[in-house]
């Protein structure tokens, strides 16, 4: 993927977070945990992502309580084929 794929890669992961924990005004830089993620919305998460752009999540990133930027950063560097560098 070049690197505007994966800026959209980005977006559309960060949609997806959006839309499903409801973030709030303010909230933009919680953590998973602290914007009450629980099990079902990891499962949805998840699942939109493979569904709409065909990369496999680790459902258990999600419970390690990443922040939006985080889990973004790892999921476009699975689309990209590497291996996420620690923040």
């Amino acid at each position: 993927m070049d690197h505007n794929q994966l800026d959209a890669v980005g977006r559309h992961v960060e949609r997806i977070w959006r839309e499903v924990l409801d973030v709030p005004a303010g909230q933009e830089g919680a953590s998973f945990f602290q914007l009450q993620g629980q099990s079902i919305s990891a499962v949805r998460i998840v699942a939109q992502i493979e569904d709409d752009l065909g990369i496999v999540v680790d459902i258990g990133e999600l419970f390690e309580d990443p922040d939006l930027e985080t889990f973004v950063r790892n999921v476009v560097a699975k689309a990209a084929g590497a291996t996420p560098k620690a923040a």
